[in-house]
């Protein structure tokens, strides 16, 4: 038996491939399928099954292509109901691969459709669990997010469902069972999840606030709603695409793969909706880019990022990558739905420039740079992080404009002022500017290396939050 578990930093998602005895079974696949397809041959395996573990929010899956081309069937837990062929399977319906099982355990919170998938070896001995979002390390899936989708649904009836999948399903297992979720930290899909990408099932009844026995459910319902903040627009986009089917990743490809010139891409500009997507690094962006462009980079959170900035998930794209990596980001961006790419510049941001057109800049200082600057008077401080990392500890006196929430962070801006705009470390303040640029605000300024180069040098004084509760 075999069991690898395949984990996608930039959405931080972990896809899983079980082999045994020449049959192989992939839970929760990314869009691009060919990996899965050429490890089983190289395996001598045969691909016999796709488990779903839910309609996921913050990815398009693979199972429709993998299905395709393999001729696996697609199998979803209770209440799954899909516009394409499926197996809506019962709660302890057992699948054979090879000389083990997988069984079904159905698991409603975060979805109704929402299934563990329990793994038995061998002997008969339950090992492993893929828990999907019912159950990550440190966390559990947020339980407002098919309310989205299903207006009947609320969050309160979401959690307490959740509560009772959990007591009933979960907690009565082995402690020696491996938990394999289906995200880490960084993912949307939970507010607190571990680094840690698995762990056994008995210390997280330890260590997992969620899986606390002497929690009550009203009590459960209280932790586990508490701090969430809205889930970024594209979610409930993605959750119809994986219901009810999509574009296949080669025809996303071949549409996307279309290499423009200079001019042929000025037109396609011109005469079409599209946005511009520069994925350079932050750096080498500011330095010069066609008027216009968006900058996020390929390097950094790119899907997330995408997703959360880009509402329409039918939105035309003209790509602008460094060379070679076209395919690539037309990849990552239909990970998550946007798959109406057009084409990209080909010899990339060199051949614009070196065609003679107008070419736009951003200009990037360092934190010497910022102090005198602010102490001349010429601006003010912009700190762009998330809510939660300002309150964690920020500069004096500046104040938060969050990313995520770009569209109301932009009206505190007044255009006929200079600000100095800072993240973390610079890949989300490159976003902020190139985005508000776009939009014609003229006097930004990013501060590269962020707040890290800020607090390195040691020039300004900074503040932390302190809870009132220590105060008690």
């Amino acid at each position: 038996m075999k069991v690898e578990q395949i984990y996608t930093g930039c959405l931080a998602q972990g896809a899983y491939y079980i082999e045994s005895n020449g049959e192989a079974a992939i839970i929760d696949p990314l869009r691009e399928v060919q990996p899965y397809i050429e490890k089983a041959e190289r395996n001598g395996a045969k691909i016999k099954y796709v488990f779903e573990t839910h309609f996921h929010a913050d990815f398009v899956s693979g199972h429709l292509d993998l299905s395709a081309k393999t001729g696996a069937p697609i199998v979803y837990g209770p209440n799954a109901s899909c516009g394409f062929d499926c197996i809506s399977a019962t709660d302890g319906q057992e699948f054979s691969l090879g000389n083990v099982k997988i069984r079904v355990i159905h698991t409603p919170g975060h979805t109704m459709e929402s299934t563990c998938f329990l793994l038995i070896d061998e002997n008969g001995k339950e090992s492993s669990l893929f828990s999907g979002d019912t159950l990550f390390i440190g966390d559990v899936g947020r339980p407002d997010l098919a309310q989205k989708v299903i207006a009947e649904l609320t969050q309160d009836m979401l959690a307490g469902h959740l509560y009772d999948s959990l007591r009933n399903k979960i907690m009565p297992l082995a402690d020696d069972i491996i938990v394999y979720p289906g995200h880490g930290a960084g993912s949307a899909c939970g507010k607190n999840m571990s680094k840690e990408t698995t762990d056994t099932l008995g210390n997280q009844k330890k260590v997992n606030y969620a899986l606390n026995p002497a929690l009550t459910k009203e009590e459960f319902k209280k932790e586990v709603l508490t701090g969430l903040v809205a889930p970024p627009a594209y979610f409930p986009l993605n959750v119809l695409m994986n219901i009810k089917g999509y574009d296949s990743i080669d025809k996303v490809l071949e549409r996307g793969q279309h290499a423009l010139s200079p001019e042929g891409f000025e037109a396609a500009a011109n005469e079409t909706s599209a946005l511009i997507l520069d994925t350079r690094e932050p750096q080498t962006f500011a330095a010069g880019f066609v008027p216009n462009s968006i900058n996020i980079g390929i390097d950094g959170s790119f899907a997330p990022w995408v997703g959360t900035l880009i509402p329409d998930i039918k939105q035309e794209i003209l790509l602008v990558t460094d060379e070679g990596r076209e395919e690539e980001v037309i990849t990552r961006l239909a990970r998550v739905g946007y798959d109406f790419t057009i084409g990209y510049l080909k010899g990339g941001f060199a051949a614009w420039k070196a065609s003679g057109k107008e070419v736009d800049s951003i200009e990037s200082i360092d934190a010497a740079e910022l102090l005198k600057r602010v102490n001349a008077g010429e601006g003010e401080i912009l700190d762009v992080r998330k809510n939660s990392e300002y309150l964690s500890e920020h500069v004096v006196d500046v104040e938060n404009a969050p990313l995520d929430f770009i569209n109301e962070s932009m009206l505190k801006i007044n255009k006929d002022k200079t600000y100095f705009v800072h993240c973390a470390s610079g890949y989300r303040s490159m976003i902020f500017n190139s985005t508000l640029r776009a939009r014609g605000f003229d006097n930004l300024i990013d501060v590269k290396g962020g707040f890290k180069g800020i607090k390195e040098s040691e020039k300004f004084p900074l503040t932390e939050y302190v809870c009132p509760s220590t105060l008690l």
